[in-house]
């Protein structure tokens, strides 16, 4: 998941609508299972410090994206920790969606 389909911002229309798309499957799997057999959560972690970037072909549009993976990026280490914690707890216990970024601290 991503938080694209949280805070949309201009020229990203189609990305956010198919990431609210996965979180409304998600949120009727989880509304229709109401024995508990199908278990969902989301992770949202926003930027995450990896290479999907390097695809981007315009260079400024690569410059750009790098400067908020580099200002606000996760390390994927620290997703992963998130989704092991949310499908880690009981079956009792239910974690629907998380939301997580990194700490930035202005500068």
């Amino acid at each position: 998941m991503s938080t694209a389909g949280i805070k949309i911002v201009p020229n990203t229309g189609v990305y956010a609508n198919t990431k609210n798309a996965v979180r409304t499957l998600l949120e009727a799997l989880r509304q229709a299972s109401i024995d508990g057999v199908i278990r969902t959560t989301s992770i949202s972690p926003g930027y995450v410090n990896t290479e999907l970037d390097s695809s981007i072909e315009d260079p400024e549009a690569l410059l750009a994206a790098r400067a908020a993976v580099d200002r606000f990026g996760m390390p994927p280490e620290a997703v992963a920790r998130a989704i092991a914690f949310a499908t880690g707890r009981p079956r009792d216990v239910e974690i629907g969606a998380s939301l997580s970024g990194r700490r930035c601290r202005a500068s």
